[in-house]
């Protein structure tokens, strides 16, 4: 039987991702969740093009989740776009934290 996860935002309800766990969906990675395009469930995660840089996985920029009432979530998410091709996983996909306090995780089975 399949995991099942489901990300949402907690002050807003915004459904962040939803999906199986695995390669091809929503990837538990060093404690973050890389979410395959397919699972994610909002167009609001936009690039506040403030850099990062991982010694091993490369050049990402940061995320902020921009909602409908004009608030924002700063830096709740990343996305490598210069990535390490040896984490292809990661690669384009954008990521949260599993232990972030302005998320909601659930997995099922």
């Amino acid at each position: 039987m399949s995991r099942h996860v489901r990300i949402t935002h907690r002050a807003s309800g915004e459904l962040i991702a939803e999906g199986p766990v695995g390669l091809f969906g929503i990837t538990p990675f060093e404690g973050n969740y890389y979410i395959a395009r397919r699972y994610l469930k909002t167009s609001r995660l936009k690039p506040n093009w403030i850099p990062g840089f991982c010694v091993y996985k490369f050049l990402y920029v940061w995320l902020d989740l921009r909602l409908p009432d004009g608030t924002r979530e700063r830096s709740i998410g990343w996305l490598y776009w210069l990535p390490n091709p040896l984490f292809f996983f990661t690669a384009f996909r954008p990521a949260v934290p599993q232990s972030s306090p302005a998320l909601l995780v659930q997995e099922s089975n």
